[in-house]
């Protein structure tokens, strides 16, 4: 059934707030920042920034526990912040420095980090898909109860190997949570004129799998409906689709100029439903902080991602022998490989 729930009611408490409000406003500071250094020519290739999204990793992010992957598309630096990964790190490699998570070798779309369970970052439109479903795979296989978090969006959702991942996902029980992250547009085309059905969950239902819909641009939304999914997968009923509504205020990447929509469209979704606005409102109604301290916050946040970026500047460029490394794996001595 299909959930639409704003949060009317406050079910947090004043640290979880502040924490949610804290991780929203570091990954728009962070994505504000990068679209400077893109302009500024510090970041080539795509760049695609994830302002107005920030309420779907966050809330997603609160239910996961040690262990948990996550995999997505090539609009990841959300992704990254929200799992912990170093916004210095993030910065270098997407300016392509060696300080980056990836040598400065992936660029914006291409990065990971095995320590924080980050997967990617792929370029490819649905190719993460079924990889996540093989990251399920393996938490199945090694008899855990650790969830994978698979972030698509609705463009994705049309490609077929979306729906062989689904299928093997069912057919094995896998613990994947295959979330589409539905902003509207695909590309440069809306979701009515390039998906023949309006509620993209629902696809799901042919191989068995529970899915809904939920508000994005509602964190305490996103967290509810995401505790459910994680509590599915962790119990051994297979996967869960949750289709987050939620709508990015830039174009597509840099080079996007968004003459596919009104800025009157964008104008009005920015004032009445900001996803860190939301949650500013109800930190200032409960009284759980005042104005001043949350322009504290913003102070700070402000001064970590200037950092990052003096860091990114700073950072040399990788060795040209770097085109050599991480190319193919070290062969294994023989008695390990047996």
């Amino acid at each position: 059934m299909a959930t639409r729930s704003r949060a009317k009611k406050n079910s947090a408490s004043m640290e979880e707030l502040l924490n949610y409000y804290r991780e929203m406003l570091q990954i728009r500071r962070f994505e504000e920042k990068a679209g400077q250094l893109y302009g500024m020519g510090l970041i080539g290739g795509f760049c695609h920034l994830y302002i107005g999204q920030e309420a779907v990793v966050v809330g997603l992010e609160a239910t996961a526990k040690e262990g948990d992957q996550r995999i997505t598309t090539y609009r990841d630096h959300g992704h990254m912040l929200a799992c912990g990964m170093d916004p210095k790190g993030v910065m270098a490699e997407l300016t392509g420095r060696e300080g980056g998570y990836s040598k400065g070798k992936g660029g914006s779309m291409h990065m990971f980090s095995k320590e924080k369970e980050f997967y990617g970052g792929h370029g490819i439109v649905g190719a993460n898909v079924p990889l996540g479903a093989g990251l399920a795979f393996a938490n199945k296989y090694n008899g855990n109860d650790n969830v994978c978090y698979t972030y698509f969006g609705d463009g994705a959702a049309n490609q077929g190997q979306v729906y062989e991942a689904f299928n093997m996902a069912a057919l094995w029980k896998l613990p994947v949570i295959f979330i589409i992250e539905n902003n509207q547009y695909a590309m440069g085309t809306s979701q009515h004129r390039s998906t023949s059905s309006p509620a993209i969950y629902t696809r799901g239902e042919a191989f068995g799998i529970p899915g809904e819909e939920v508000d994005g641009m509602d964190v305490l939304a996103v967290k509810a409906a995401g505790e459910k999914a994680v509590a599915h997968c962790r119990k051994g009923d297979g996967p869960y689709i949750l289709e987050v509504k939620t709508y990015r205020y830039r174009g597509h990447s840099m080079s996007d100029p968004a003459k596919y929509r009104t800025r009157e469209e964008v104008q009005k979704m920015r004032e009445e439903r900001d996803p860190i606005e939301a949650v500013r409102k109800l930190i200032i109604d409960g009284k759980y902080a005042s104005e001043d301290d949350l322009k504290a916050i913003d102070k700070e946040i402000k001064e970590i991602i200037n950092d990052s970026a003096d860091f990114a500047k700073e950072s040399p460029e990788p060795a040209l022998e770097e085109l050599w490394t991480d190319v193919y794996a070290e062969e294994l001595p023989q008695d390990d490989a047996a």
